[in-house]
């Protein structure tokens, strides 16, 4: 069995402990907006009707609360949360904003291969919507067009960047950089290679981007609850849909389902996804000496291509993101607070960033967290409409929601107001994935995908029979 780039340069555990000697647990995201654009709102209390009822207040849910009232200004359009705007992953996520709708065209061709030029293009032209958000609604959530640098790390992943650079369309503008060019633009010893998108990928400020978004649904009109807990969904044969919550209900003539990876109101959808918990850690603001060392002028957002990837990033403030690697999947399909704290996930992670960035021994981590990851079997969002179309949901974005859920947000407006779209006539929308077995096979099968990706990264990429038998069913995955 080989070693991993990780293993062979490992830092000298004193840095990691050094590292990591005053980091603590919060989210650095949440704590960097002004308070004035997170107002604490009030809970719906007893009953109450509206003409749209949207459930969940992250990006998905507050997308769909501010394109509803921008087609129709008239309607009543209420937002319920059972936390706090954009509290969960939409507050805990790298911030990379990417034009895929698909998880990566490896992951759209194999699956869509006829609809990808389109899906591209609708991706791209999601993008651009996103970076005009600003301007359009007078708001400010970091956004920064800079692509993403996708690295190699081990030689046998020069030929997929070559690959991948082959194939790359031309809206991505992709330049492949050898070691030297690669080097040259971010300094780390362990790249090999270099695929950079120009394009296809914004930094933005996850929490802000939340919190301007509820900004400008609520200049317009709608409605957003917090700390309210939807708890199930009446729909007669006829008539309104009610919403019951835990201090009250509310009768809608529409209700979108935004919830992502905590348990839907629909039954046909508790199988659907699984919540996975992935890892971050936050630096201290780089000093001009240490971000010189590195250089990163371009300042992309940066992932290797192991099947157990990192991913980073700078902040405004030239802090280094650093999350990735570990995907936890705990029995039992829950979300749990407990879940969120795992030492030697973050020992790694510390461990992994000073073999990237030698030259950084020193630095000290300011914030660690941990979140859950709605992920489906098709690896990206599925849609869908029940109760004669009163209802629509999307979930499943495999944490590659940061733009597609304005997507999704559309798709399920369009949905619910029985309109044929571009979008819903795509089979990527029409189709819905396979569910993932109950348990005890879910646990099973999941823990026992991961361990075959990390032996993979541990033999030059090559894949065992149950990941082979996996790509032949169509459930496959590839980072």
């Amino acid at each position: 069995m080989n070693t991993t780039i990780f293993e062979r340069q490992a830092p000298d555990p004193r840095a990691i402990a050094h590292s990591l000697e005053h980091v603590r647990s919060a989210v650095f995201w949440t704590e960097d907006v002004p308070e004035r654009l997170r107002p604490r709102r009030p809970p719906l209390r007893g009953e109450t009707t509206a003409d749209l009822v949207v459930v969940g207040g992250g990006y998905a849910g507050l997308w769909t609360a501010l394109l509803a009232k921008e087609r129709d200004p008239a309607r009543r359009v209420v937002v319920v949360e059972a936390h706090r705007v954009g509290w969960a992953a939409s507050s805990r996520n790298g911030g990379f904003c990417e034009a895929s709708l698909t998880h990566g065209d490896e992951n759209g061709e194999r699956r869509w291969p006829a609809e990808m030029p389109q899906l591209r293009r609708l991706g791209m032209e999601n993008l651009d919507e996103i970076e005009a958000a600003e301007a359009r609604y007078g708001i400010d959530f970091q956004f920064e067009r800079t692509g993403q640098l996708s690295v190699a790390i081990e030689p046998h992943q020069v030929a997929w960047l070559e690959e991948a650079a082959a194939e790359a369309h031309a809206d991505a503008d992709a330049v492949l950089l050898d070691r030297n060019q690669v080097q040259a633009t971010v300094a780390s010893p362990t790249y090999l290679a270099g695929l950079w998108e120009q394009r296809t990928c914004g930094m933005l400020h996850p929490a802000l981007f939340a919190a301007e978004l509820a900004r400008a649904a609520e200049e317009r009109g709608v409605e957003i609850f917090e700390r309210t807990q939807a708890t199930g969904i009446d729909t007669p044969a006829t008539g309104d849909v009610t919403v019951s919550t835990d201090l009250g209900s509310i009768r809608a003539k529409h209700v979108a389902l935004a919830t992502n990876a905590f348990p839907s109101l629909l039954r046909r959808n508790r199988l659907m996804t699984v919540p996975v918990y992935d890892y971050v850690l936050m630096t201290e603001p780089l000093t001009p000496e240490q971000l010189a060392s590195i250089g990163w002028r371009d300042r992309q957002g940066l992932a290797d291509l192991a099947n157990q990837f990192h991913y980073y990033r700078l902040t405004r403030d030239n802090r280094i993101l650093f999350g990735g690697y570990d995907a936890i999947y705990h029995y039992g399909r829950r979300v749990d607070g407990r879940y969120e704290h795992r030492p030697e996930a973050w020992e790694r992670l510390a461990s992994h960033l000073l073999t990237t960035f030698p030259q950084l021994e020193g630095v000290r981590f300011s914030h660690r967290w941990a979140g859950a990851i709605d992920t489906s079997t098709q690896f990206a969002a599925f849609f869908g409409h029940a109760r004669s179309r009163r209802v629509a949901y999307a979930a499943g974005f495999t944490g590659l929601g940061v733009a597609s859920t304005r997507f999704a947000a559309q798709v399920m407006l369009d949905l619910l107001e029985g309109v044929e779209t571009e979008r819903t006539q795509l089979e990527m929308v029409r189709r819905r994935p396979l569910p993932f077995p109950p348990e005890p096979f879910a646990a099973a099968g999941i823990n026992a995908t991961r361990w075959s990706l990390d032996r993979a990264d541990h033999r030059e990429g090559k894949r065992n029979l149950l990941l082979r038998g996996l790509d032949a069913v169509g459930l496959g995955f590839d980072s």
